[in-house]
């Protein structure tokens, strides 16, 4: 089978020629028909962040496919199914985390293009108990970015708790940010949409932002607080300053939500006199459990989101790393088998 393969940090990932897996116990093998691209791939390839995977590796986590086999354990009805390959590849099923709907926070978890090996490949292995299995109602090349930018966007407005008429500051408007707009309007909130490349800021104003902010001409901040300012601010960009504007952008009793992962494990400045008076709350949300994918999944199919992407050839893997690193794609891309 064809991967793209990370050989070593910082190098181009090489198309390799590797043998098909076969699915061990509780494992089943999925030929892949669509794999997104997300940011958190291009941390792995480079080795940005404090725990990183183990050279050579096969990158992706936004995978969709069909089940050509079971192994051993593995539900024999998964068979011929269509389901997706989350960055949760797996977790133990029996910590406090696991047993109460919160598998994501699981300290023995397992992640798909990072731990494991993931899905740009044309197979990939998946443990039976994390897969997702994707509606008719949902196109693979949608399902895809659905996977991982959509549910781990549901997650933060999920979390954030946004009720109708909160502004909802949107940091970062890309692949995570053209859903994240989409959930916090699904929710009744007045969303505000800030990023520095006007194509993305004209892409939140056709999906429906209230207000739009070019953070390289303007400042965020006093733009946000001209509107009122931010009962919930969500950052999904990588650089720490849009985590520091969006917290000075917030009202009291505001949620400042965490999702970006800037390199080098970045920190930010929280005044702890501003934050007590004001009732901030600051929040980490990571990803989403299968019950959320399935929510995600079912909201795309009812017609209440649209996935902006692109398609891409796996041997054009490079180049749409360079892509997404030199903000050129409109929202996600999608390699497509």
């Amino acid at each position: 089978m064809k991967a793209a393969v990370v050989t070593d940090f910082g190098k181009p990932l090489e198309i390799q020629d590797l043998p098909v897996p076969e699915p061990g116990p509780g494992q089943v093998l999925v030929k892949m028909e669509a794999s997104g691209l997300c940011h958190t791939d291009i941390h792995a390839a480079h080795g940005d962040w404090p725990v990183k995977p183990n050279p050579p590796f096969v990158p992706g986590h936004e995978g969709i496919g069909t089940v050509q086999a079971v192994g051993a354990g593995a539900p024999a009805d998964l068979a011929g199914k269509r389901v997706a390959i989350p960055w949760l590849g797996s977790s133990c099923g029996t910590c406090r985390y696991c047993v109460s709907g919160w598998e994501t926070l699981c300290e023995s978890q397992v992640n798909s293009g990072y731990s494991v090996d993931g899905c740009y490949a044309e197979y990939a292995l998946a443990n039976a108990g994390a897969v997702v299995r994707v509606p008719e109602g949902v196109s693979s090349f949608d399902a895809a970015p659905l996977t991982c930018a959509g549910v781990t966007t549901y997650k933060a407005i999920k979390v954030a708790k946004v009720v109708p008429a909160e502004r909802v500051a949107v940091f970062g408007i890309g692949g995570l940010g053209h859903l994240a707009l989409q959930y916090a309007r699904l929710v009744g909130g007045l969303v505000t949409a800030v990023d520095v490349e006007p194509e993305k800021l004209g892409l939140a104003h056709r999906l429906g932002a209230d207000q739009t902010v070019n953070a390289r001409t303007h400042d965020p901040v006093e733009e946000i607080k001209k509107a009122g300012g931010a009962d919930v601010a969500v950052v999904l960009a990588a650089a720490p300053k849009a985590f520091e504007q969006a917290y000075r952008s917030l009202n009291r009793g505001g949620r400042l939500v965490m999702v970006g992962l800037p390199a080098d494990n970045a920190a930010i400045d929280v005044p702890i006199f501003e934050t007590v008076l004001g009732g901030i709350s600051v929040i980490g949300s990571i990803v989403g459990t299968r019950q959320d994918l399935a929510e995600v999944f079912a909201l795309h199919a009812a017609g209440r989101t649209r996935v902006i992407a692109e398609t891409r050839r796996l041997e054009e893997v490079n180049d749409s790393f360079d892509e997404v690193l030199g903000g050129r794609a409109e929202a996600r891309l999608v390699f497509e088998f």
